[in-house]
């Protein structure tokens, strides 16, 4: 029995054939890419270097290690509780990570990489943990 389905080609670093990219392939690849794509490659890079989920995989209630730019801090004041918010950002989606009872947090900042761990939900339609555990991790420990 034959069927009508496509195969997909192949992604990352092979052809349509399986074989490897050769050097202009991919310097073209780099050539036509914007800054901001090439930017978000790279920080898919550094976290499936460091052992973490891609912020576009996770799912609710996932016990998860992340890691990421930060890319905003917020300070959302409470009636009783302060809850700094920050905006993690990996290259595929963003995660807030959210400290309650927590003003700011010293060397977290716009730019700052950061790895954090916890369990994960969705808060309002976004992914996020509270009050994590993390490690600021010193220029992408390259």
């Amino acid at each position: 029995m034959a069927t009508n389905a496509q195969t997909a080609p192949p992604t990352g670093s092979q052809g349509p054939r399986g074989h490897h990219k050769s050097a202009i392939a991919r310097l073209g690849e780099r050539l036509t890419k914007s800054v901001t794509q090439m930017e978000a490659d790279e920080l898919r890079e550094d976290a499936a270097r460091l052992g973490c989920t891609p912020m576009c995989d996770l799912l609710d209630r996932q016990q998860a290690t992340v890691s990421g730019t930060v890319r905003a801090v917020t300070l959302r004041p409470r009636v009783n509780v302060p809850a700094l918010v920050i905006d993690l950002y990996d290259g595929s989606r963003t995660i807030n990570l959210v400290w309650l009872g927590r003003r700011s947090i010293a060397g977290i900042e716009p730019g700052t990489y950061l790895r954090a761990q916890g369990r994960v939900t969705y808060y309002r339609g976004i992914p996020t943990i509270f009050n994590p555990s993390y490690e600021i991790v010193p220029l992408r420990a390259h």
